[in-house]
């Protein structure tokens, strides 16, 4: 009986779904053939224009019309060219207008006598074959209703494919995470090299997932939910996919801007939906994304108070308060803007841990390098061990980037084999981009960017805490740099000491020093360095402690951390007067002593620059062997030896010359007779260095 009764039911339904369709079927064709008979009533009224009877017969007689059209009780009349009608009320009818007046009927049988008589002879009755009532009315009526039924019908079927049925707009409401079963992500921990101490917080909560008697057996319960945070391509998802393929359990994986729609409520939707698929296929693991665009705190000092993404916020702090921890469920998120996150979100009980995914240090790189290097062929002449030591700084997809480079630089040069040169090379390109081969600048300029780039190499040199030099270049890049001064360390260093501090603003003023001393001018090429400069004597002063003005005073808080590392500063404006004015004390000392510098080892710049214009590009070795009085072409660039012409790769001749060579300085310091002469061009030096902090 209940299965009857339900099959009725179902009935009723579709009968019921069916006469709704077909209602509004009639009324939507009603109401389309009665705004088309309008529209084409409205459109004959703006383009004709009826006159009298008596009027229309004036015109024949004054030989004002052309032809004339009988049709459906109407004579159609068209005037002569040129001749404009024009009404009683002073109204004008043109050629774009047609004169209509209705017929008389038998009452003037003489009027194609009148006709003929007056010289018109384009008349006639064109016939209109008449069409079948019938079928007039399935054209106007039956056919648009059968249109739109279908329509109506395809378009109910396509919602109930997503689930939404005849309200299937609520089908937007359903979460589109993607899942991932066991191991398809294809990523497992023996693909994450450098990340020791994360992969070490993640093999536990999977541990816990696999074998939960261990801990509950002492009291243990499962974290709910961890927050991997760091720096742009440090591996946050890789990670986070990596939990996926060594879980072995179903893996939901959403971006935090997947939650939000044009539709307010659709993000809290979203969350409730996807929280429900989890529960079913417990025990599983959630991985939201860039979980800032939806977690972002609720004040308005970070941007807070759009009501969407509160809903969808408050939605998923009580989602993560409400499952029961024993099913297995665990939320992992990733974000490099914790500082903007809700606080809510972030205490215990919802987020347990939190995983710092830093930068590699030197062991962590010659990992990822292992990594990322198992499937590429490589020669034998490749030390890994170096590659680790110039990337300093360095995050994994740098690292995957410069391995892919080079391998695509071997085989540009037409070998099957990734040597050590293509991976040093490969390394610049990341940094600094690939050579503009058709810069075109003069010979002056080419011997004030060597002076500046050398100036940078030397004051490093010449100091005791200064970052050694690793390469001096002054071939363009398309990174914008006409040449640059790539400086790496010996050692790993996580501080920097007040001298440390001073010896790096002395290093990058020291080109604008060599620009001043030599050629007594200054360029926009140390526009890049003056602005670190700045920013290094801004930190001394404000948030280091280490100024004797303002002592141990914090002047300004840390915003982005893991983004841009910049900060704004909490103090009076008096206070910031006088720390622009420390800074700019701190920073005209820095340049008095950098200047001083250079002038004691004015021959030695000369040396340098001389060689450097020569090859156009030198070894940071090969500059110290100038400095030991040594023989520079036989030192080789961090394990790629010097090759018979003693150069480390084939030198970068693609420096357009277009003035008169201008003899270089001598070693004994003798400066060239338009040294002081302003050049025709100013170079855009953008000096790139790396440094470790």
């Amino acid at each position: 009986m209940d299965n009857n009764n339900n099959n009725k039911n179902n009935k009723n339904k579709k009968v019921n779904g069916l006469l709704i369709l077909v209602i509004w079927a009639v009324g939507l064709t009603v109401v389309f053939n009665y705004l088309s008979a309008y529209s084409r009533q409205a459109s004959a009224t703006a383009s004709t224009h009826e006159i009298q009877y008596s009027e229309f017969k004036q015109l024949v007689k004054d030989g004002r019309v052309d032809s004339v059209v009988f049709t459906d009780g109407k004579i159609e009349i068209s005037p002569v060219e040129g001749y404009v009608y024009t009404d009683e009320d002073g109204n004008t009818y043109d050629k774009d207008y047609t004169l209509f007046t209705m017929q008389m009927g038998s009452y003037d049988q003489g009027l194609l006598e009148t006709l003929d008589e007056y010289g018109v002879e384009n008349y006639t009755n064109p016939y209109v074959a008449e069409m079948s009532p019938i079928l007039e009315f399935m054209i106007a009526y039956i056919l648009p209703m059968v249109l739109l039924i279908g329509v109506f019908m395809l378009f109910m079927n396509v919602m109930a494919k997503k689930g939404g049925g005849i309200g299937g707009i609520g089908s937007v409401g359903k979460s589109n995470a993607k899942v991932y079963m066991e191991k398809t992500t294809g990523v497992t921990f023996n693909d994450v090299a450098g990340q020791d101490e994360a992969k070490e917080s993640l093999v536990e909560i999977i541990d816990f997932l696999h074998n939960p008697g261990k801990y509950t057996a002492i009291g243990a319960k499962l974290p709910k939910g961890a927050l991997l945070v760091g720096s742009p391509g440090t591996g946050k998802t890789l990670l986070a996919k990596a939990v996926a393929g060594e879980a072995g359990v179903p893996f939901f994986s959403i971006s935090g801007s997947g939650f939000v729609e044009m539709f307010v409520g659709v993000g809290a939707s979203r969350v409730r939906d996807l929280f429900q698929e989890a529960a079913k296929v417990a025990p599983c693991i959630i991985f939201i994304d860039e979980i800032d665009a939806i977690g972002k705190t609720r004040d308005s000092r970070f941007g807070g108070g759009n009501d969407e993404r509160e809903q969808t916020l408050n939605q998923l702090l009580a989602e993560m308060d409400g499952f029961d921890p024993s099913k297995g469920i665990i939320v992992l998120a990733a974000t490099n803007r914790p500082e903007v996150l809700d606080k809510a979100l972030l205490r215990p009980g919802r987020f347990d841990r939190r995983i710092t995914v830093d930068r590699p240090n030197l062991a962590g790189r010659l990992a990822t390098l292992q990594v990322h290097t198992r499937k590429i062929r490589m020669a034998e002449d490749v030390d890994l061990n170096k590659i680790a030591q110039a990337t300093a700084g360095c995050v994994g997809a740098d690292l995957a980037n410069t391995v892919n480079e080079a391998a695509l630089r071997a085989v540009r040069h037409g070998r099957h084999a990734v040597n050590q040169e293509d991976l040093l090379a490969s390394f610049e390109v990341v940094i600094a981009g690939a050579e503009k081969k058709g810069t075109v600048i003069t010979e002056q300029e080419k011997k004030i960017i060597a002076y500046h780039e050398v100036g940078h190499a030397l004051a490093a040199a010449k100091q005791k805490n200064a970052q050694p030099v690793t390469k001096i270049t002054i071939v363009p890049h398309t990174e914008g740099a006409l040449g640059y001064t790539l400086h790496l360390p010996e050692e790993e260093k996580f501080l920097m000491s007040k001298d440390d501090i001073l010896t790096e603003i002395r290093t990058l003023l020291a080109g604008r020093c060599a620009e001043e001393l030599v050629f007594n001018t200054q360029t926009s090429g140390a526009a890049n360095d003056i602005e670190r400069a700045t920013e290094l004597a801004r930190n001394l002063v404000a948030r280091f402690g280490m100024s004797e003005k303002f002592g141990m005073m914090a002047l300004g808080s840390v915003q982005s951390q893991y983004l841009d590392g910049g900060y704004s500063m909490n103090c009076a404006q008096d206070t910031f007067a006088l720390a622009d004015r420390e800074v700019v004390e701190l920073l005209q000392r820095c340049h008095d002593e950098a200047k001083a510098l250079l002038e004691e080892n004015r021959e030695m710049l000369d040396k340098i620059a001389g060689y450097l214009f020569e090859k156009e590009t030198i070894t940071g070795a090969q500059m110290m062997a100038i400095l030991d009085g040594r023989d520079p072409d036989k030192e080789d660039y961090y394990g790629v030896p010097a090759r018979q012409d003693g150069t480390i790769e084939p030198p970068a001749k693609h420096i357009s010359i277009v003035s008169e060579p201008i003899p270089m300085p001598t070693a004994g310091g003798a400066l060239p007779e338009d040294a002081g002469e302003k050049p025709d061009k100013t170079p855009e030096d953008d000096s790139l260095q790396q440094k470790q902090e």
